[in-house]
């Protein structure tokens, strides 16, 4: 399954880097025991590798691949590009992702001296600076029935995406570190943990490994990629689903600490290579044989009702550190 992961502000960043790009190995491990107080010694157990790292800066548009990445509260960051820091919003302020814009996962985005290079099919490509003037204007946004802040990127890149989705007028906002997230205690009461996102459905970092992709497919007819995921940080080195077991974790110098696991939704059946929404798969495949300890609840395609969704091998994370 996918592994969400969550991290508290008040510790030291962290690296990650990718041991398939030549760097220095990264080992995965997973804590084997559950923490009974501040003294006692940990065990840890290799399970894997990171293979990949990915920064998703605009909520539903690809991702870009990095070769090292810092851990940051709100989730992964490569000098100014920020994991989900851009959102699309229709004027009113309401997300837009592809579940109601299939066609956002065929823009693409590079990074280059402190711009973002939009590029999409039939429209030439746009060139937006990272750090917006402080006068453009603040919009009170809307995520899964919560606010948040967003600072416009201007009339360019608004009329860019409406050019290229051609249904109605968007415009595209950017988070500022100095806004105030959405709340972890918001988005998954009654679970405790106390931490803050950005644009993230729920936490600052998705994990999943190649070999639970790799099993999925065995069961499909027609094969879906991990771009279907969206994964941040991708494991490889170990078996289809170990994740399930997997309670903290060391990456390096960072450790996280699983909270929930995560369903799936809609967007999974988005197909990356032609924006095309299938609706079925994989989700139907999943709901056949991949619902631990029952049914997660999670908003539909809809956005104003809610469905039943599968888990995929996927949890939730915290950066250990002040807990509430």
């Amino acid at each position: 399954m996918p592994v969400s992961l969550g991290f508290l502000a008040q510790r030291p960043p962290g690296w990650l880097g990718v041991a398939a790009l030549g760097l220095a190995a990264v080992v995965l491990g997973a804590v084997a025991w559950r923490r009974a107080g501040p003294r006692r010694r940990r065990r840890l157990q290799q399970v894997g590798t990171v293979a990949k790292l990915w920064i998703y800066p605009v909520k539903s548009c690809k991702g870009v691949a990095v070769s090292e990445a810092e851990c940051t509260a709100l989730g992964l960051r490569s000098g100014d590009l920020r994991d989900r820091f851009w959102l699309v919003i229709k004027e009113d302020g309401h997300m837009v992702t592809a579940r109601q814009e299939p066609r956002l996962v065929l823009v693409s985005i590079t990074y280059e001296n402190n711009r973002l290079i939009f590029r999409a099919p039939d429209v030439d490509q746009l060139v937006l600076p990272t750090k917006q003037p402080s006068s453009n204007k603040l919009y009170d946004c809307r995520i899964f029935g919560l606010d948040i802040k967003g600072r416009d990127c201007g009339n360019e890149a608004a009329q860019w995406f409406t050019n290229f989705l051609k249904t109605e007028a968007y415009r595209l906002v950017q988070f500022e570190t100095n806004m105030k997230g959405r709340t972890s205690k918001k988005l998954l009461a009654p679970i405790n943990w106390n931490y803050q996102v950005a644009y993230p459905d729920y936490s600052p970092l998705l994990v999943m490994t190649d070999a639970s992709l790799v099993d999925l497919n065995t069961r499909m007819e027609k094969k879906v990629k991990m771009e279907n995921f969206r994964p941040n940080i991708v494991v490889t080195g170990c078996d289809a689903f170990e994740e399930d077991t997997w309670d903290e974790l060391l990456i390096g110098s960072v450790e996280v600490k699983r909270v929930m696991a995560c369903s799936r939704c809609i967007l999974t059946t988005v197909d990356p290579d032609s924006g095309i929404i299938d609706r079925k798969e994989p989700l139907d495949t999943l709901k056949r044989f991949q619902q631990p300890g029952g049914i997660d609840w999670d908003l539909n395609n809809s956005g104003n009702s809610t469905s039943a969704n599968p888990y995929y091998p996927a949890f939730n994370y915290l950066y250990p550190g002040e807990e509430s």
